[in-house]
């Protein structure tokens, strides 16, 4: 039965003034008034099958079809997994569809309340908590699978969130966390020269500054706190497990304009894997 209840040397430290909880209100505001994925599903009624279905056919058939694969969301069967930060439940809705008995956990209230009723739409199985992905209120070895995909950039303690994931994980249990890769061709290329060079941001703004601004889909200018990381940083993130793995992923052709459609395939390959925007760390305890 679905359930809710209420649980209530950093990279880029310059945007860590203001104080925590004024970073997670602004996380709540962003996601609470722009869904994930929602800006998609305009066309369809809210809350339909219709409605989510779009959303998941952009995600998984448009902007990152490499997802299904490289993250094997039929590959948990059986296992407990935990998603932080579960959004409005699309990838979380994959697992559960691939076996896992699922939690999903979210700061945003609004998106546990659709994550819910995504679930209840498709007949699937879950549990939804709102809580902290720096403070969660699970006992230690909960769970097999800990997944996170986009989200722990967001927190101001991104190390205190990665110690509660390893607490969380049974022995030999394994993360799956997605962080924003700062050498890449989005962070060098999109945000700091074209817009900080060309448009003349970073004559007023810090490249932490330009993160929250332009990094996250808003029609209403949440500025969520963002962090982007080198493959070093992420994996000394890590170092508590007993194995780390990092991959690189997500680049479109659309993003390097005309040069993006004349390259050819394995070039374009070869920019994803060592230049795309997505850190994918695979993490065994």
């Amino acid at each position: 039965m679905n359930q809710s209840q209420q649980i209530d040397r950093e990279p880029h430290s310059s945007l860590l003034t203001p104080d925590a909880s004024l970073w997670k209100q602004r996380a709540r505001e962003q996601w609470g008034a722009n869904p994930c994925g929602a800006h998609v599903a305009r066309d369809y009624a809210f809350g339909t099958r219709e409605y989510f279905d779009a959303i998941e056919a952009y995600r998984y058939e448009v902007y990152a079809p490499w997802m299904r694969t490289t993250l094997g969301f039929n590959n948990y069967g059986g296992k407990r997994l935990l998603e932080i930060g579960c959004g409005t439940g699309t990838d979380l809705l994959q697992f559960a569809r691939g076996g896992a008995i699922v939690t999903g956990l979210d700061l945003t209230p609004r998106s546990i309340e659709i994550a819910r009723q995504r679930f209840a739409r498709y007949g699937c199985a879950g549990t939804f908590v709102i809580g902290d992905a720096e403070n969660l209120a699970f006992p230690d070895e909960s769970f097999d699978i800990v997944y996170s995909f986009g989200v722990l950039h967001h927190t101001p303690d991104t190390e205190g969130a990665v110690r509660e994931v390893h607490r969380l994980l049974k022995r030999g249990g394994r993360a799956i966390v997605m962080l924003y890769h700062r050498t890449s061709l989005y962070y060098w290329g999109a945000l700091m020269f074209k817009r900080g060079v060309l448009g003349g941001d970073l004559l007023r703004d810090t490249p932490a500054q330009m993160m929250s601004r332009y990094a996250e889909y808003s029609e209403t200018g949440g500025q969520p706190l963002v962090k982007a990381y080198t493959r070093g940083e992420a994996r000394r993130l890590f170092n508590s497990f007993s194995d780390c793995r990092i991959s690189i992923n997500q680049l479109t052709r659309q993003e390097l304009s005309w040069i993006g459609r004349a390259l050819p395939e394995s070039t374009f390959q070869w920019l994803t894997r060592h230049f795309g925007w997505n850190l994918i760390i695979t993490a065994t305890k």
